[in-house]
């Protein structure tokens, strides 16, 4: 599973820079204002074949009673209770300030792997001033200036010594499938968890989950053990909702990397939002299995097209994501609950099958012939070999003449051929293409569905 690394610090010293320079992007909003990243922002970071999550949190201000600085703070202790490690960002030209101290004597107690960036370093002469910031006690501290990328390198190497080498199956091979149930706070997950657990055929047994202060349960269905991943549950805190919102969002995030099948539930009655989409968009990119289960049904108002219309506005919200199944249930009735277990199963299954190279190429060959790819900027386009080299998630290898020229819209017309006939469903596709008789890696172009 990535590591989850947190950028925190008081407001104004870099954090949101460096986090853009990090992910080699310009996604957090960054002006020389303090406060500016009130809630935090969450990206994919790799480096030197290391992925991990990284989370940018808002200025750090210890003991203000300030509601917008509150929200802030608390937001910063999240992100420090739910990380694995932590850059701890303060500024070169200010020197060391009461500020940073009070945040250096909460990281201490906090006992987490805390590398200490000393940021606006932008020459030799910063560098020496680093020395300075000794007295924190939290170890070295790294002189950068995440402004023009100034020893980033030599900080990430820090930063991720001893993270995991990232591989291309990002799964564990073996043990009982593992379900993550996720969604928008008060949707009903913990509801559905505790209805599953609650049936007569259910075996609970707590077990230490990896994701801090979540208990994982076993379920055993019909002699099969499956693992659901708690995501919900929230200890004490000040009345912030921001709190809540990022919370949710560093466990969901954490319970979609463990998971095999991520169950999206929506809510009947106020239907799917954009929070909704965007869980379900971080589930496919992760290449998980995927169930969406509208909850709370027993309080919708019904006729014989009700379930169909709710269907169609899903689909239509989601265009490329119709292969995901839609279950309506009730925690509270336990409506379709037993279902949903069993469409949790086969979706595992769908995503573990096989297709054998031979019945790829008679069949989507034939439709390639049938429906053969465009020119594009002057050349044809010829598809003449295909393969599953990869399954769980599955994995389609296409050799073809031009593979960095394919065409989205053809990679749907794939997807869809493949759907077709194989069926997938609930699992996210993904699609290579590899130059024809040459073996390099610049020959590839992916795309995941």
């Amino acid at each position: 599973m990535k590591r989850v690394v947190a950028i925190v610090g008081r407001p104004n010293v870099g954090k949101s820079t460096l986090f853009n320079r990090i992910l080699q992007r310009r996604d957090a909003i960054v002006e020389n204002e303090p406060g500016v990243t009130r809630d935090r922002h969450y990206g994919e970071a790799e480096w030197a074949g290391k992925k991990f999550s990284l989370v940018d949190t808002g200025g750090f201000v210890p003991e203000s009673s300030d509601v917008f600085e509150l929200a802030i703070r608390e937001q910063a202790e999240i992100a420090i209770e739910e990380s694995d490690s932590l850059i701890f960002v303060v500024d070169a030209r200010d020197g060391m300030t009461s500020m940073d101290q009070e945040i250096a004597v909460m990281l201490r107690r906090a006992g987490k792997n805390v590398v200490l960036v000393v940021n606006k370093a932008d020459n030799e002469k910063y560098d020496q001033e680093a020395v300075d910031f000794y007295n924190m006690g939290l170890g070295e501290p790294y002189p950068i200036s995440a402004m023009n990328g100034r020893h980033i390198g030599d900080m990430l190497d820090i930063v991720t010594e001893g993270f995991p080498q990232s591989d291309m199956s990002e799964e564990e091979e073996g043990g009982p499938l593992k379900i993550a149930l996720i969604g928008r706070p008060n949707v009903g997950k913990s509801s559905i968890t505790n209805a599953m657990l609650g049936q007569e055929r259910a075996i609970v047994t707590p077990i230490a989950g990896t994701t801090r202060d979540s208990i994982d349960s076993t379920l055993r269905y019909h002699g099969e053990e499956i693992t659901l991943i708690d995501t919900a549950g929230l200890r004490k805190r000040k009345r912030v909702k921001e709190s809540v919102e990022l919370f949710s969002v560093i466990r969901t995030t954490r319970a979609i990397e463990r998971c095999d099948v991520a169950i999206v539930v929506v809510d009947a009655v106020e239907g799917l939002e954009r929070q909704d989409a965007k869980v379900i968009v971080e589930a496919a990119e992760k290449r998980k299995g995927l169930i969406i289960a509208v909850n709370k049904w027993d309080l919708v108002e019904k006729d014989t097209m009700t379930s169909k219309r709710f269907e169609d506005a899903i689909y239509e919200s989601l265009p490329t994501f119709d292969y995901i199944p839609i279950t309506f249930v009730s925690a509270v009735t336990r409506q379709r609950l037993v279902k949903l277990i069993e469409l949790a199963q086969q979706v595992h299954a769908e995503r573990h099958k096989r297709i054998s190279t031979s019945q790829l190429n008679d069949v989507i060959l034939e439709a390639i012939k049938n429906h053969p790819p465009p020119a594009v900027k002057g050349h044809d386009l010829r598809i003449n070999f295909i393969q599953q080299p990869q399954a769980a998630p599955p994995v389609f290898l296409c050799y073809t003449n031009y593979p960095e020229l394919v065409p989205e819209n053809y990679t749907r017309f794939l997807e869809g051929v493949i759907r077709k006939h194989y069926g997938f469903v609930g699992a996210p596709i993904t699609i290579v293409y590899k130059q024809k008789n040459r073996l390099r890696t610049s020959g590839y172009s992916t795309k995941t569905m």
